[in-house]
């Protein structure tokens, strides 16, 4: 009797210290939300507020609450962001489909899935934040938008000469539009659908609103993109760069109600002349015609394929301007920047080989192709710490993935060693720390994030060689949850998860829309974000305890650095996604 009264309170002292541990834990297992491919690499990320220690970790059944396999932690990575220790859990020998969780000291994750279905429909599903960035007819908001674009600038014609280029995307949360980013997007979703049909559904017309047309949904998006183009490139010797400038950010509002350039309705609308541009009291640092317009030649060759059975005349259009884009990026060969007009911040490129590379590799042009390949082998922000904002743009050398499919021998084998030598280079940096971080935390991180696994995932297609594996899947589930913060990037996606609720985005802001499939921007340096202009938190920070001097992250509309969708960033990630829904099994040519 004596010693059940002395154990009565150790008892109650354990209750008390389990019930603390839970209110306030010092450890958390970090997942992919979205769930894992059954024969796939399966892992997640064990991290602790305090220097503590784990040996083993143990997977549990959800409908059954037995332990189905236990595996060893492994060497410990130390300090990363705001944890002082982390582990990274393997088990990938475990393939059987269920719902599971994970259970490592007084952790346990959040439930997930192990199936073949994990991805499907997402695709599909971001698919949905295209169409609500359409300009002219928006299909989300059934209204139409800058129908009076624009009053040309810095080109051949007299300035404020009227040009129609109405239709496109919209950039970001602003209303810019940029032909650079909107080629990049049109070329991933035309990409996606030759690489992987089985992704997409009809059930949308080519306006975007409900009812299908015979026509994938992503290939209506893809033409959306193309039509666009076209306005922008109207004759061999005219090309256009964007329409409006940072002038854009001086209010709030919703689409239609844009009138911030002092002519009503009509925005301005930046003529390539392959000279330096205004940007404020600044002019940026274009150089030639090349970068922009060997993009806008990409796009119309792929979109000629694709759309060569199905309308031919459309077809034969978009091979006329697939050749003259080409010989209006030779015009002067070097990089365009874009324009601002009141802040620093510009699309800042810096490289156009790339850009010239896709484009002779599209046209069949496999020795111009090569020349440039080996003119920048290897993307350069691959393996640094930094890079200024779009700096290396896109932030894949798509060119080499189309050139290895050309090129024959020895000609084959040197490109796919620089997709190996840039993979290495990240994975160099990224094996020293549990989460495989090897991307550096610049402004749109999520798109070099989205674009490093789109080329893990092309040099094992192409070479057979698996040892980036691991380096892929961590850059994929970083997107869905295993990050510090242990939140999608993605809003919405999945239903069920933890992802943004409150971006840098009007539509949400002022109306309460959804931004359904939105990538955000992501996670920035804290020394980016300490020095960047106008931030400001309107709610208190949920992420708190997970921010660091190292990199910060906030779902919170004032944050526009780390929480803003991006219209190209998710184009990449409806290829990454429909790859993973077809189980990475490419359509044959």
């Amino acid at each position: 009797m004596k010693r059940l009264f002395f154990l009565l309170p150790l008892a109650l002292l354990f209750i008390g210290w389990m019930a603390t541990q839970q209110a306030n834990p010092t450890s958390w297992i970090r997942i992919n939300q979205l769930g894992y491919l059954p024969q796939g690499t399966k892992a997640a990320v064990w991290g602790s507020k305090e220097n503590m220690s784990i040996s083993t970790f143990q997977l549990v059944d959800v409908s059954t609450g037995k332990k189905v396999f236990t595996g060893k932690a492994g060497t410990a990575f130390g300090a990363y962001g705001p944890f002082q220790q982390s582990y990274r859990l393997n088990f990938s020998a475990f393939k059987k489909p269920g719902r599971y969780y994970l259970e490592a000291g007084q952790a346990r994750s959040p439930e997930f899935v192990i199936s073949d279905t994990a991805y499907k429909g997402s695709a599909d599903f971001c698919l949905r934040y295209m169409r609500q960035q359409r300009t002219g007819f928006n299909p989300f908001l059934k209204d139409s938008c800058h129908t009076r674009d624009g009053y040309t600038l810095y080109g051949p014609m007299p300035d404020s000469t009227h040009i129609d280029v109405v239709g496109g995307w919209h950039d970001a949360t602003d209303y810019l539009q940029y032909a650079t980013t909107s080629a990049n997007a049109t070329y991933h979703l035309l990409m996606a659908y030759r690489d992987f049909p089985t992704a997409f559904t009809d059930t949308k017309q080519a306006n975007g609103l409900d009812g299908k047309n015979g026509i994938a949904d992503v290939m209506d998006e893809a033409k959306w993109g193309l039509d666009w183009l076209l306005k922008m490139h109207p004759r061999p010797d005219w090309m256009f760069n964007q329409i409006a400038d940072d002038r854009d950010h001086i209010s709030l509002r919703m689409p239609a109600l844009d009138s911030q350039y002092g002519r009503g309705y009509e925005r301005p609308v930046y003529f390539i002349n392959g000279e330096p541009q205004q940007r404020g009291k600044f002019l940026n640092n274009t150089k030639g015609t090349s970068s922009t317009a060997a993009k806008l030649s990409s796009a119309f060759s792929l979109g000629a394929t694709l759309l060569k059975q199905s309308n031919q005349s459309y077809s034969q259009l978009l091979s006329e301007k697939a050749t003259t884009a080409y010989q209006y990026a030779l015009i002067k060969p070097g990089v365009t920047q874009t324009a601002s007009v009141k802040a620093p911040y510009i699309y800042a490129e810096d490289n156009w080989v790339d850009d010239m590379e896709l484009a002779a590799a599209q046209l069949n042009k496999l020795s111009d192709a090569l020349s440039y390949a080996q003119q920048e082998p290897i993307t350069p922000w691959l393996g640094k710490d930094t890079a200024h904002h779009y700096q290396w743009y896109p932030f894949i050398n798509l060119g080499h993935f189309e050139l290895a499919k050309r090129a024959t021998g020895t000609e084959r084998a040197t490109v796919l060693s620089y997709y190996q030598q840039g993979l290495e280079a990240v994975w160099q940096k990224a094996k020293q720390n549990a989460f495989h971080r090897g991307v550096p935390f610049i402004w749109c991180s999520n798109n070099l994030t989205t674009s490093l696994a789109i080329q893990g995932i092309w040099y094992k297609q192409l070479t057979g060689d698996t040892r980036y594996d691991a380096l892929t899947q961590a850059n994929i589930d970083w997107l869905f949850g295993m990050n510090p913060w242990g939140t999608s990037m993605v809003y919405g996606l999945p239903s069920w998860g933890d992802t943004p609720v409150d971006p840098h985005s009007a539509f949400t802001h002022l109306k309460n829309y959804p931004i359904d499939g939105g990538l955000v921007d992501g996670p920035v340096y804290g020394s980016i974000y300490g020095n960047l202009i106008g931030i400001k938190l309107f709610n208190e920070d949920e992420y708190a305890p997970f921010q660091s001097s190292l990199v910060v992250y906030h779902d919170d509309y004032g944050d526009y650095s780390t929480n803003e969708p991006t219209m190209d960033g998710t184009a990449s990630l409806i290829y990454l996604l429909a790859a993973l829904e077809s189980q990475l099994k490419f359509a044959k040519p």
